[in-house]
């Protein structure tokens, strides 16, 4: 992982990293504090690399998983605090919007094709920042998932992809 990428709790703050774990593994049925607290860092994760290439990946399609936008979501009712994070401590220094739009609408409008181009342009992103995907990153970014359990591809080959991007990433963080 590169060291100068911020960590989840040093983007939140850490009252507020230990509020949202503390939320979402009080939900009935929740997975373990361990689980939740890489959902929140993968939530991070992907604001972070939203933040830094608004050009690049603004507008597509979440490529992470329901229980990722639901802690995003969360954040976003933290209003003072989500506009903190992402005009003083995100990299892009600008708010992120979110709007929804179902998987079904969204397959119909630019079609599977692109939907499935714009998914593996994150990847590339994701490596020069953080590094390869781990095993608890893995359940997190539906792409990813996919490429790993129904290709079979393992998470070296999966981080190898960076190699194939068509444009170099400027200064990874």
């Amino acid at each position: 992982m590169n060291n100068t990428a911020p960590t989840a709790e040093g983007l939140l703050g850490a009252v507020l990293h230990d509020e949202v774990v503390r939320y979402f593994a009080a939900k009935p049925d929740a997975p373990a504090v361990s689980v939740v607290t890489h959902q929140v860092r993968e939530c991070l994760r992907y604001l972070y690399l939203v933040s830094r290439h608004p050009d690049r990946l603004g507008g597509l399609f979440l490529p992470v998983e329901q229980d990722i936008d639901e802690i995003w979501h969360y954040l976003i009712l933290q209003t003072r605090e989500y506009r903190e994070l992402c005009e003083q401590r995100l990299p892009g220094s600008h708010f992120i919007h979110h709007r929804s739009i179902s998987y079904d609408a969204y397959q119909a409008d630019p079609g599977r094709e692109t939907a499935a181009g714009e998914a593996l342009r994150w990847i590339p992103l994701y490596t020069a920042a953080f590094g390869p995907f781990d095993a608890d990153a893995l359940p997190h970014w539906t792409v990813v998932r996919f490429l790993h359990d129904e290709l079979g591809l393992s998470l070296a080959e999966i981080a190898a992809l960076e190699s194939g991007a068509e444009e170099p990433v400027p200064g990874a963080a």
